[in-house]
């Protein structure tokens, strides 16, 4: 609940102009109401009493000011409001395909591509607290690692624990594992249902065509965004020989037209990711795509304030008025 004072009629305050000019008129006035007499010498008046009632009877003309500025501000009607809002908030579900085959590990990006990929996913997580997220990790096969979940923590937790050996890394069944992510997410009750797909290869692996799984996914009105992961060219492979790791070049070959035809399917986008930074920027574009709905129900009760400043003007006036007719009845 939200309480604030707004004014019903604020075009009144324009009479406050003329507070200024009667406080300039008033200073005018006293100036010339000042009598001047010249004599030889002060010092018969030194020790004169002066009486407090010269300095205070300008009180009387302060209490009129404030007056004349309160009923201004009754003028301008002020209102109280107080503001009920209420937020609903609706999130969509969305199952995370990761690819975590032995190409995966190609030093292109840094530390890897596998751990680029943790570590962008894991920020994409982070800033959809409202969803209901889950993760599903293939290679040569596929594995529900985390099914549908709010609870972000666990979820982040099964992340940072992939790697490489996880599943079997002899090839890459893009088919097998958008069809388990698809399968996982199909029963959902939510509004919107989204895959993100990440691979860096080709579909060399499993039993179900990847276009097959797209038309599963579309069926059930399953959006797949796909995410080819890769520079242009060649990459750095790491290679295990009898003197240790050794690093060959290895030409990149991402399907791209599979991946856009995927997308093109389901209603998605596809993305091509070269770096740790086009890959984070590509995370935060889908973010903005499937930002959660937010409906705000406000109510609002106004309440009228003016009676507080009419009775403060009423209480200066009075003020006034009893103080000339007794404490400074004889001045000027």
């Amino acid at each position: 609940m939200m309480s604030n004072i707004t004014f019903s009629h604020p075009y009144f305050f324009w009479l406050l102009l003329i507070v200024p000019a009667y406080i300039a008129w008033y200073v005018w006035k006293q100036k010339g109401m000042q009598a001047s007499l010249k004599i030889s010498t002060l010092k018969g008046f030194a020790q004169a009493p002066v009486s407090k009632k010269i300095y205070l009877r300008h009180l009387l003309f302060a209490f009129r000011v404030l007056s004349i500025i309160l009923l201004i501000i009754v003028l301008a009607r002020p209102q109280s409001s107080n503001s009920f809002r209420n937020e609903i908030t609706e999130g969509i579900d969305i199952m995370m395909a990761l690819d975590i085959s032995g190409s995966m590990t190609a030093e292109d990006f840094k530390p890897n591509r596998l751990e680029a990929a943790k570590e962008v996913a894991e920020e994409f997580i982070k800033g959809r607290p409202n969803d209901k997220i889950g993760l599903v990790i293939y290679a040569a096969e596929s594995f529900t690692q985390c099914p549908l979940t709010t609870d972000h923590k666990v979820l982040i937790n099964l992340f940072r624990d992939i790697n490489e050996v996880s599943l079997d890394n002899s090839g890459t069944a893009i088919g097998m594992g958008l069809a388990t992510a698809v399968q996982r997410i199909k029963d959902s009750k939510a509004k919107s249902k989204v895959i993100i797909l990440l691979t860096d290869g080709e579909n060399n692996k499993g039993e179900i065509a990847p276009m097959t799984a797209a038309e599963i996914a579309k069926t059930f009105g399953v959006r797949v965004y796909t995410i080819g992961v890769g520079t242009n060219g060649m990459a750095p492979y790491p290679v295990q020989t009898v003197f240790g790791k050794q690093y060959q070049q290895v030409e990149v070959k991402i399907d791209e037209e599979l991946l856009q035809g995927i997308a093109d399917l389901t209603d998605g986008k596809y993305f091509r990711a070269t770096d740790e930074q086009k890959l984070d920027e590509i995370y935060k574009e889908i973010d903005l795509l499937e930002k959660t709905r937010i409906e705000v129900r406000e109510y609002t009760k106004r309440k009228e304030e003016y009676w507080w400043f009419a009775a403060l003007a009423g209480l200066f006036l009075l003020s006034e008025i009893f103080l000339r007719s007794t404490v400074f009845r004889n001045l000027p």
